[in-house]
């Protein structure tokens, strides 16, 4: 079981852009019943069958430079729909990796790695998220439901066991997908960490929706802080430039705008980012570690903005 391979009716995925959990990397799988499929949907998550399964497994390599040394899988997350909604399942596996275990309490685990520059990292509180503590990402518009698959995160190609696809042509291929227009007329977000996928301002807002914008949308937990951190958001103020904070507190580190173009270092938003302090740091769920990949892409976009937040400079005194 430790090797994820699985059966014909069981399909691998991958998000363009994927969340940031401290590094984990992640498997993903979904299942859904024979003789059903879910209905396309351009902008939305996708609606699923009653029987759908999203099965989405954490793990580290031993050696991020050579996965031949082996890994070893922390979690696995189930989402499975039922008659009356989603639930959430959070299984840890034995240190044997022979089995996984439901654990609705969820779980702490130290996690040590060698990362893709040879340092070696030392994770004391890898948190395995309890039952409930799910929904704190997964409700929108006060709905519990699955977050990655829409059709923009989805539309290119990855590699299964008999070829490269793309991901929306194999789900209706596989009868998984109905009502879906060719890959070609659906929308695709930028590959945040690609700079020929598209522009610096794409890419950085596709990182901000993946790891923001499940909570900082019109419909999502934080809809009333006025920050739409989405890929479909074209009002600069609601994408926070230029923007006071509603309600940050310290979380605001004296500064007076989320963010404050050709100034990162004076955005609220990136001192959120940068920050592991349980009152400050954003996303506040997910990660004890700052992703330093991330945070150097948002603070190249904000340096890049033109403009300026009126006569009013720095910290609040």
């Amino acid at each position: 079981m430790r090797d994820l391979v699985p059966n014909k009716r069981i399909l691998l995925f991958e998000p363009i852009t994927p969340l940031f959990s401290d590094y984990a990397e992640k498997a993903r799988f979904v299942y859904i019943p024979e003789e059903e499929s879910a209905k396309y949907h351009e902008a939305d998550v996708f609606g699923f069958p009653v029987g759908t399964a999203f099965i989405k497994n954490f793990y580290y390599s031993h050696d991020f430079r050579d996965e031949s040394k082996g890994r070893k899988i922390i979690e696995t997350r189930l989402l499975v729909k039922r008659e009356e909604g989603w639930d959430a399942l959070p299984y840890i596996w034995n240190d044997e990796q022979t089995e996984a275990f439901l654990e609705i309490a969820g779980g702490m685990e130290r996690v040590q790695w060698i990362d893709m520059k040879g340092n070696e990292m030392d994770l004391k509180t890898y948190t395995i998220p309890n039952k409930n503590q799910c929904k704190g990402c997964h409700v929108d518009d006060g709905k519990f439901k699955p977050i990655g698959p829409k059709a923009r995160n989805l539309n290119f190609e990855i590699e299964y066991a008999d070829g490269k696809m793309n991901q929306l042509e194999k789900w209706k291929q596989m009868g998984f997908l109905s009502d879906a227009p060719e890959a070609k007329n659906a929308p695709k977000m930028a590959d945040w960490d690609n700079p020929e996928s598209s522009s610096l301002h794409d890419r950085a807002l596709a990182y901000l929706e993946i790891n923001c914008g499940t909570c900082h949308s019109p419909t999502g937990p934080a809809n009333t802080s006025g920050l739409h951190l989405t890929t479909y958001e074209k009002n600069p103020a609601n994408l926070g430039i230029c923007k006071s904070s509603v309600a940050a507190g310290r979380g605001s580190g004296g500064f007076l705008y989320d963010i404050v173009p050709g100034k990162p270092d004076e955005s609220i938003l990136v001192f959120r980012m940068e920050s592991t302090d349980p009152g400050i740091m954003m996303p506040e769920l997910g990660r004890h570690l700052v992703h330093q990949e991330g945070v150097e892409l948002v603070r190249e976009w904000i340096a890049e903005l033109e403009g300026g937040c009126g006569k009013m400079k720095g910290k609040v005194q």
